[in-house]
């Protein structure tokens, strides 16, 4: 952590030597560094993060110019919004573990959609959400537009058509943060999310017409290919990867399509990459997939930075972010 010497990054230096301790200080470390050369840096969300209240720090971290593209889920999106929309009406469940299915049972009558310690408000958060995408999606369709997901939610914030609810910080909100500088985002997958599904029932429902109106997964793959394609012209890109799945697997991607796809082999191959995961790497297993088999497929090179923290990332990446911050 040489360029972020704040009381945290003292602290981490100080005690995390070895181990995976010693990988987070090192993939610090690098990061900071491939900042400081001028770098990008793509941050990709699988899992819960957004409900996890990652925004506390991933949001500064967008508003200081050390996040520069995001990978995320659908979850993740729209998990952000219902927080910023309904934080008042959360319920964290402590002892989680202890709950029986007649106890989930009635978290589900009441309409608490559990995820881990947290239970999301249905009503005040998917639902009212729900209302204003239904209106966006139906005023692109008169308008002969298309959007990616996070177009539409970007317009609902910046319009003000979603206020924040009185126990949300809109500082803790990555999604504001990246609204504010229209920072590009890619969604693969969104089908699989709760606001795809949405979008999937009005569809059926007759409510829209144009399931086109939401641009899909080709489109992000061809959006992202161009933004990396112009910024690693100018400046060496790096992958920063929290949890596995399509939120990592998607844009880790681009490369090899560039080059063994499309024929281009002028482009960079990823400058830096570090994924936090506490899934143990397995036989055949891509989400697992060490970052040395990402140089059979031209993703990284023996000369990249590569870094693979085995640990829970709702604990790691605040620690990564707070340091690089300066906290």
């Amino acid at each position: 952590m040489t360029h972020t010497p704040g009381p945290l990054a003292r602290y981490l230096r100080r005690h995390y030597r070895h181990f995976n301790a010693a990988t987070v200080l090192d993939a610090t470390d690098a990061y900071a560094d491939h900042l400081a050369g001028g770098g990008a840096m793509m941050v990709t969300l699988a899992g819960a993060m957004s409900t996890a209240e990652l925004g506390a720090s991933l949001a500064e971290m967008i508003r200081r110019d050390k996040v520069h593209a995001i990978s995320t889920t659908g979850a993740n999106l729209e998990e952000d919004v219902f927080l910023y929309l309904a934080r008042s009406h959360y319920e964290r469940l402590p002892h989680y573990r202890d709950l029986t299915p007649a106890d989930e049972a009635a978290l589900a009558a009441r309409g608490r959609n559990r995820v881990t310690d947290t239970a999301i408000p249905e009503g005040e958060a998917m639902r009212r959400l729900e209302g204003a995408l239904l209106e966006a999606w139906r005023d692109l369709e008169a308008r002969g537009e298309r959007r990616f997901p996070h177009e539409v939610l970007y317009d609902l914030l910046r319009s003000g058509a979603l206020a924040p609810d009185p126990a949300a910080d809109p500082r803790e909100s990555w999604l504001l943060a990246a609204a504010e500088r229209d920072l590009p985002i890619v969604t693969p997958g969104w089908e699989d999310s709760t606001t795809g599904n949405m979008f999937a029932a009005h569809l059926m429902a007759g409510d829209l017409r144009d399931p086109h109106v939401v641009r899909g997964g080709i489109e992000a793959m061809t959006f992202l290919a161009d933004w990396y394609r112009t910024t690693s012209a100018e400046r060496a890109v790096g992958l920063f990867q929290i949890g596995g799945g399509i939120a990592g697997d998607f844009p880790i991607c681009v490369v090899p399509m560039l080059h063994q796809d499309l024929g281009l082999h002028d482009v960079r191959p990823w400058a830096y990459f570090c994924q936090i995961s506490d899934a143990t790497t397995s036989y055949g297993s891509y989400s697992g997939a060490v970052p040395n088999e990402k140089i059979t497929w031209g993703k990284v090179t023996p000369d990249t930075p590569r870094f693979v923290i085995e640990s829970d990332a709702t604990i790691v990446a605040p620690l990564v972010f707070g340091a690089l911050l300066g906290d």
